[in-house]
């Protein structure tokens, strides 16, 4: 069972899921821009059972205060450190999924006594956003935006995020979103994003989300294991083999996986797939619960 308390981050109040603690390290889940903690929903079947789980919606999404503008990806690490710090005791697994894959890095390079290991999925290289104009996302974060805090009913958000024309991720004519996207998966998305203040999504466009977080000398701090799981770029993975070969040079304990015919929500599209690389890397770090 998960429950939902409010936690002090960094000036703002955080809606912090959590687990009934079970054993093991606990895992802590940190989502992408303009989504929520219960995005890993179907990924937490397969780990819930075994450890504990706990995640909070990023300042300006779901049940969390907004942010009053700060919205860079040091906002969000500043916030994660605050929760570790002031909310949750011993060491913790960090699972982070874009925006959150950013945001672990970060949280592991300030504090790395608190970070036994870091899961980066589908993590947004610095050369796929300083060209993210280039791409289909620009347009889609654009959409985003537009429709961020609507007060339109879910279903209606829906099915005009279903009409409207995008590029796909990795380029081209733009298609009607409601073609290449499930219309449960965009029920989804408008409820998240009637959750989410539109000025999330700013810094992302304007090129300037990751100030003042240095890429190579945040790869430098980080000293724990990391499980590295890298989108297939032709379905919109945002990690080029460049930043990943970059990624496993600067921290050297990495365990990289292709995921092959996956775009970028792997938790959501292959979360069998996600827990067959997960699960052992997670028993490989020791002190698991018996089952």
């Amino acid at each position: 069972m998960v429950r939902t308390r409010m936690v002090a981050a960094e000036g703002v109040q955080l809606a912090l899921a959590e687990s009934s603690a079970i054993g093991g390290l606990p895992i802590l889940f940190l989502h992408g821009v303009g989504r929520r903690f219960v995005s890993f929903g179907p990924l937490l079947p397969h780990v819930a059972c075994r450890w504990p789980v706990l995640g909070p919606d990023h300042r300006g999404h779901g049940a969390s205060e907004r942010g009053g503008g700060k919205y860079h990806v040091v906002d969000y690490v500043a916030d994660t450190c605050a929760v570790l710090t002031g909310a949750v005791a011993g060491e913790v697994v960090i699972h982070g999924h874009s925006l959150g894959a950013l945001g672990a890095l970060g949280t592991a390079a300030l504090l790395p006594r608190r970070v036994a290991a870091l899961i980066l999925e589908a993590p947004p290289g610095p050369r796929f956003l300083s060209g993210l104009h280039h791409t289909g996302y620009g347009p889609l974060f654009e959409l985003f935006q537009h429709h961020a805090g609507s007060p339109l009913p879910v279903p209606v958000l829906a099915r005009r995020l279903a009409e409207a024309r995008v590029p796909p991720p990795a380029g081209g004519a733009p298609r009607r979103l409601g073609d290449v996207r499930d219309a449960a998966s965009l029920r989804f998305t408008a409820r998240c994003l009637i959750d989410t203040d539109p000025a999330v999504f700013t810094p992302l466009l304007d090129g300037t989300w990751r100030a003042g977080q240095p890429w190579r000398e945040t790869l430098a701090a980080i000293r724990c294991p990391v499980l590295l799981l890298r989108a297939d770029p032709a379905l919109g993975g945002m990690l080029p083999a460049d930043d990943a070969d970059e990624i496993e040079r600067a921290i050297g304990d990495v365990t990289r996986v292709e995921c092959r015919g996956v775009g970028h929500a792997i938790h959501g599209q292959a979360p069998e797939l996600l827990a067959r690389f997960l699960v052992p890397f997670l028993d490989a770090l020791g002190d698991f619960a018996e089952t």
